[in-house]
């Protein structure tokens, strides 16, 4: 099956460059020049996986994210000239999936998205389930139902990100193993780690904003201090 990609940025010449890479690697793509248009295209158009500048005009991409989460869980990759760590921080808050700099080696995007639709792809086959098949994890008030990708908590619905949800699985699925910042990379992105550690602090820093009473006091997922996190 062939994947879709929407490439959302205000630069002709960007968009240009990555379409071809992204064709060059068989993929269908869709193009557009800021958010608004990007939304739009969204309501016609079933779309895999989204490249998503920051700066744009109309409606800029940490908007467009914030929009485009609130009904959909499709891989984001956010793409901005701004390469600070708290820059970073800020996409990978809104929800974006991973985050590139420019100027970007088109080879580390295409990596990075081959990457997102790999582990889509293993989701769908159902890989990186438990060994006894356990399709639905309870611990405590906290219930992953990893078949339909459905996080609760006391009742009530949580919205995870992708990247979020597979994280959180493999940790629950795998209580009380401490994985470090490479071991979670490597199991949840299907690739050898190219994130910096502070990436990953962030995806559990937002699923611990989401699933916890209490983020600064987590109950569910713990930091083992110099060596990584698990689920307890």
């Amino acid at each position: 099956m062939t994947h879709t990609v929407l490439v959302v940025d205000d630069d002709p010449e960007i968009r240009d460059v990555v379409h071809i890479f992204l064709r060059n690697e068989g993929l269908r793509v869709f193009e557009a020049e800021d958010g608004l248009e990007a939304l739009e295209l969204l309501k016609r158009e079933v779309v895999d996986l989204i490249i998503l500048d920051v700066m744009m005009p109309n409606l800029d991409g940490i908007k467009a994210c914030f929009k485009i989460r609130e009904t959909m869980n499709i891989p984001i990759i956010m793409l901005s000239a701004k390469g600070e760590d708290i820059d970073k921080i800020t996409g990978l808050t809104t929800g974006a999936d991973d985050y590139v700099a420019k100027p970007f080696n088109p080879l580390e995007l295409m990596a990075r998205v081959k990457a997102q639709l790999r582990r889509i792809k293993l989701a769908g086959d159902g890989v990186g389930q438990s060994q006894t098949g356990e399709s639905v994890i309870e611990i405590g008030d906290l219930i992953i139902d990893k078949s339909r990708h459905i996080v609760t908590v006391r009742g009530k619905e949580v919205s995870l990100t992708p990247i979020e949800f597979s994280i959180l699985e493999l940790m629950a699925t795998h209580r009380g193993h401490v994985f470090n910042v490479e071991k979670i990379y490597q199991s949840v992105w299907k690739e050898e780690k190219f994130l910096t550690d502070n990436t990953i602090m962030v995806h559990i820093r937002n699923i611990r904003e989401k699933i916890e009473d209490n983020p600064r006091e987590p109950r569910y997922i713990k930091t083992v201090w110099g060596v990584g996190y698990k689920v307890e």
